[in-house]
């Protein structure tokens, strides 16, 4: 899978950052949408320890409403780091996150937020709902969000419409 970069960011440190940590969670959204999940990844890096936990949704493996990229990285966070508090981390997720996951997210007290796409149905971090900055959060969330847009949403694109013409040939 080819990652277009935009060129005047190609040298700023903090977008190589950025670029690399998702790229990896774009690989695990990969390896999800192979075993039949909707391709989204996520990963979490401390900024004293690197990488902490990587996830990818699990619904349909483990037969588990809950089981988005978004809720494991915080269980296995929290493990790794033997605290719940999750300030000083990142969360790297290739989907704008939905209600349940933006309210794990804002309880894990997460450092920084960096999504790729938007989700114009669930997205509740800006697109359909804020939960991060509503009155029912105690705690002010730090996000940045299009980062590898265009690359997370054509894999999102691509998998619904392989699976749309795969439901058409079962019929």
């Amino acid at each position: 899978m080819t990652i277009a970069i935009p060129s005047p960011f190609l040298d700023h440190p903090e977008y190589l950052k950025h670029y690399h940590w998702m790229s990896r969670a774009i690989a695990l959204a990969q390896q999800a949408g192979a075993a039949g999940e909707v391709p989204v990844g996520a990963v979490v890096v401390s900024q004293t320890d690197g990488l902490l936990a990587e996830a990818t949704n699990r619904r349909q493996r483990d037969h588990d409403p809950t089981a988005h990229a978004e809720i494991w990285h915080s269980d296995a966070a929290g493990r790794a780091s033997q605290n719940w508090h999750l300030e000083q981390c990142t969360l790297y997720v290739t989907l704008e996150p939905c209600p349940m996951c933006s309210g794990a997210i804002v309880h894990s007290r997460l450092g920084l937020l960096v999504y790729g796409a938007d989700d114009p149905k669930t997205g509740s971090i800006r697109t359909v709902l804020n939960v991060p900055d509503s009155a029912a959060s105690n705690h002010r969330l730090t996000v940045l969000g299009g980062v590898l847009e265009a690359t997370c949403r054509q894999q999102l694109q691509d998998w619904f419409a392989q699976r749309r013409q795969f439901k058409d040939r079962q019929r």
